[in-house]
């Protein structure tokens, strides 16, 4: 029974993977930031997934990247990827995803924490993302917040409403 468990979120780390890949392909280049619908995924795979499993989920799409698919922003890969304007965005979904899914698992089942827990989890994105855009461009740090974060606080704020009902949905389902 216990393996059967294993390999069926095992099996759901891989499909979330494949969907924060996709969520990257549904993007809008504004700048060296583009935006993107992989932070939703991210979101997800940690409130549904949990730490370890949203961990392993977020790692393989990480991995894949670096290793040369296309499944960055744009249609991009490589580790040049993880090393530009963007890789301390990606390297963030790791930890934010661990927080995610720590919350998610210790804090009561309601929509108001999970929108607490997916919050928590866009401020590591961006704690790890704008000082690394500021460090790769030599922006000023109000161009790396105008260019890093203030476009994008709308777009994660919509995404983190429909993560809601969309975890409200799925999260028996998954965890059984």
């Amino acid at each position: 029974m216990k393996s059967t468990k294993q390999l069926r979120m095992m099996v759901y780390a891989s499909l979330f993977a494949a969907l924060t890949a996709a969520g990257a392909f549904l993007a809008i280049p504004i700048g060296p930031v583009p935006i993107a619908l992989q932070n939703l995924f991210v979101f997800l795979a940690g409130l549904l997934l949990g730490a370890r499993w949203g961990v392993w989920s977020i790692a393989i799409y990480l991995l894949t990247g670096a290793l040369g698919l296309p499944i960055f922003a744009g249609g991009t890969g490589g580790i040049a990827k993880l090393a530009g304007p963007t890789g301390g965005y990606l390297l963030g979904y790791l930890p934010a995803v661990f927080v995610i899914g720590i919350l998610s698992e210790k804090l009561p089942k309601k929509p108001f924490f999970s929108v607490f827990a997916m919050s928590a989890g866009a401020l590591i994105v961006y704690g790890c993302g704008v000082p690394w855009l500021k460090a790769i461009t030599g922006m000023a740090w109000p161009k790396a917040l105008t260019v890093g974060l203030y476009p994008f606080l709308p777009g994660d704020a919509l995404k983190i409403a429909a993560a809601v009902p969309i975890v409200r949905t799925l999260k028996e389902f998954i965890r059984r």
